[in-house]
């Protein structure tokens, strides 16, 4: 069962609709960028190759693997064009944040561009002490 919290912001629903109407209609020549991070993914290698399919089979693979810790993923869709850039980082920091996103934002120099994030990305950890110098590229 999955489980919800409604915000108790006064401005939640005028918030709902701004970001909703940059996906459905951005504005003029503007760039829609929405961005996501996927932490902890686990870097895993098999023990021996992959058999080859064989007709009418599935192909097979063992089910134990070599650990390679983690690594981070940062992605940013263009909301117009569908075009995602992702990149993965060692870790997910204020600074790694901030070069993802100047990288996301760069070659669309010289245009209006809205950045979309959710509230995590903005956090350090699991704390939510905003990560230093990121508010205010952002802003």
């Amino acid at each position: 069962m999955g489980t919800f919290k409604i915000s108790k912001d006064p401005a939640f629903a005028q918030k709902v609709t701004d970001i909703v109407g940059l996906y459905l209609a951005p504005p003029g020549d503007a760039v829609v960028l929405s961005v996501d991070e996927k932490t902890q993914v686990q870097a895993l290698d098999r023990t021996q190759p992959v058999l080859p399919v064989a007709f009418a089979a599935a192909e097979k693979r063992t089910h134990d693997c070599v650990r390679h810790g983690t690594t981070h993923l940062f992605a940013a869709l263009n909301v117009t064009t569908g075009e995602v850039l992702g990149e993965c980082k060692p870790n997910r920091n204020g600074a790694n944040v901030l070069a993802f996103l100047k990288k996301a934002v760069k070659p669309h120099a010289g245009k209006e561009v809205h950045v979309v994030l959710d509230n995590q990305i903005l956090c350090v950890g699991g704390s939510r002490s905003p990560r230093l110098g990121l508010l205010d590229w952002l802003l």
